[in-house]
């Protein structure tokens, strides 16, 4: 049967620790969401965003979409608006790796940098100024409900399927927030005890993909009522963590992966017993001309 690319957006492999995990009774998977044709998580929800959007006829090929990304979103948008022949502006930091805006102009999107002094926030901003001004319209991550849905639709659901129901723990970063609140809907539907923890940077750490939001930043979506419990991560600790999982497991990710790993294996040091999926959210390659591998 043959496929399109979108047939090819989620069943992500599951693997199980078979190194880094050192407690016998526990097991300790990693769902490889760089596996995704566009390299990360995000492939889901901006596939259900956008189409859930084209369906409602709330866009359209007239439409001028615009959206603030860290990265994996705007890559993930770039793919799926140029299948579908959508013209998008995509906004972020001009110290973002090189990587991320030559593979997002590759796909045809516009680029646009702003300050790094004033981060993503200052990029979602910038976006805002241009959907009040200039009649641009904003995908919007942050507040949009086909973000999590994408995960209750598609990531708990295989999650689920691939433990056989014996999940008992899932972790995952925290950005957008869209894959925790998706995934924690759909499986506390299923077990209510299963525990939901959130990974968060430490307040002195920069960790690409993570964040601890200011009030005024905080995603819409979000829910704290669908985590269980937030741990901190260091900068430090993602970093070696994403070095480890290269190096031990044969696992190449970025550095928010290595945060949700380090809090993965945190947890399973302290359980009896257990089954823990930690997300990997996307793939190192697109970290090589950062200095996160040197």
């Amino acid at each position: 049967m043959s496929k399109t690319v979108l047939d090819l957006i989620g069943n992500t492999p599951l693997v199980e620790s078979k190194v880094l995990n050192t407690n016998p009774n526990v097991k300790l998977y990693f769902k490889l969401e760089g596996h995704n044709p566009g390299g990360s998580v995000k492939d889901r929800p901006a596939y259900n965003m956008i189409k859930s959007a084209l369906e409602r006829g709330d866009i359209d090929s007239s439409s001028k979409l615009i959206e603030a990304t860290s990265g994996n979103t705007g890559i993930a948008l770039a793919m799926i608006a140029g299948i579908y022949n959508l013209k998008i502006e995509l906004v972020m930091p001009e110290n973002s790796t090189k990587e991320r805006v030559q593979t997002m102009r590759a796909y045809g999107a516009k680029v646009t940098l702003t300050s790094s002094d004033v981060g993503i926030e200052g990029a979602r901003d910038y976006a805002e100024a241009k959907v009040r001004d200039e009649g641009y319209l904003m995908i919007n991550q942050f507040a949009n409900d086909d973000n999590w849905k994408a995960h209750y639709k598609t990531t708990g659901p295989e999650i689920w399927k691939d433990t056989n129901g014996k999940i008992t723990h899932f972790v995952s970063s925290m950005g957008t927030t869209g894959t925790i609140m998706g995934t924690s809907t759909y499986l506390k539907e299923k077990n209510k005890a299963i525990q939901i923890v959130g990974v968060q940077p430490t307040d002195d750490s920069r960790i690409p993909g993570i964040r601890k939001w200011p009030e005024a930043y905080l995603p819409k979506i979000f829910n704290p009522k669908k985590v269980d419990r937030i741990m901190e991560v260091s900068e430090a600790e993602a970093v070696e963590m994403a070095k480890k999982l290269a190096k031990e497991e044969g696992i190449f990710s970025g550095m928010s992966s290595g945060g949700a790993a380090t809090v993965a294996l945190r947890l399973a040091a302290t359980l009896e017993s257990g089954t823990i999926v930690s997300i990997v959210c996307d793939r190192g390659d697109r970290y090589l001309s950062s200095d996160l591998f040197d």
